[in-house]
């Protein structure tokens, strides 16, 4: 296939070289400066599009995401499909997803899990809203990034899915890393804090596959010095993206937005920009019950 490759960057760069590296023929555009091994650089995203079968974006947020939108789906072939694999607002992408359906083109919104381990890897979960003649278009491709991919629904479906999961995991990481601060001033070992928890009715994802205690439970960033895997102002980021849509539905998620408020004090006040987001560990180890 013919494919265009907006958004080159820790992410989208990984995917663009592992759809060259299956022997697809792939354009790519970024501001930046970018070279890609097996991508042909255009010197625009209309360039990049022209032409293609597919477009894929990687972008930073929702109103990038739908100035470039307005950009390339002109230049699009009538029948191809837009693929979007950013983490934006449900909004935007029901609105890029309406503008690419009214061009004649096939459009879904395919967030990702999985970090840049799992782009440079080709396992990233996508997460996919559309229809699903607009899904079977974009399947192959997203088994050449991935290692899954499901079917989530309608247009914005997909970043439907991303922020709650999103959500799930702020609010639990928050949890873990409290219930490990109480019990170091309970005097209880860590690594028994673990044994209990990890098979008990505290099991979850942020204990048991990604430990914020350094050594304790298998390998994670915490082990080297909260190197981000996945970053804290990204899980701000995502939480900010939860509230948005809390607003806009009228739901009410208390827990969330306390999530995105203690998220935002650490990156924004207390030095957590840069460290993964299990670094709240260390953050509450050193807080006492009044701050």
């Amino acid at each position: 296939m013919k494919i265009g490759f907006i958004g080159l960057g820790n992410m989208g760069g990984p995917m663009a070289a592992n759809l060259a590296k299956a022997g697809h023929q792939v354009t790519g555009f970024d501001m930046a400066d970018v070279s890609i091994g097996g991508v042909t650089m255009a010197a625009s995203g209309p360039e990049a599009a022209a032409g293609a079968d597919a477009v894929i974006t990687m972008l930073p947020n929702g109103a990038i995401l739908r100035l470039v939108a307005a950009e390339v789906i002109p230049a699009m072939t009538k029948g191809a499909a837009f693929i979007d694999c950013s983490t934006v607002d449900v909004d935007s992408a029901r609105a890029v997803a309406e503008q690419a359906e009214a061009a004649g083109l096939l459009s879904v919104d395919a967030p990702v899990s999985g970090g840049i381990g799992g782009a440079a890897g080709g396992t990233l979960t996508f997460m996919a809203g559309g229809s699903a003649d607009a899904f079977a278009a974009a399947e192959p491709l997203f088994a050449i990034m991935g290692q899954k991919a499901v079917h989530c629904g309608e247009a914005g479906a997909g970043q439907a899915a991303k922020i709650c999961n999103n959500m799930i995991l702020g609010v639990t990481m928050i949890a873990t890393c409290e219930a490990f601060a109480l019990a170091d001033k309970l005097g209880l070992d860590r690594q028994k804090m673990f044994d209990v928890v990890s098979t008990s009715s505290g099991y979850s994802w942020t204990m048991n596959a990604y430990c914020p205690a350094p050594g304790v439970g298998p390998q994670s960033p915490a082990d080297n010095s909260y190197q981000p895997g996945f970053a804290a102002e990204l899980m701000l980021k995502d939480l900010g993206l939860s509230q948005q849509a809390a607003e806009s539905a009228d739901a009410d998620t208390p827990m969330g937005e306390l999530a995105m408020a203690l998220y935002k004090r650490f990156v924004e006040e207390e030095d957590g920009k840069g460290m993964d987001f299990s670094a709240m560990l260390p953050r509450f180890e050193k807080r006492s019950r009044d701050g």
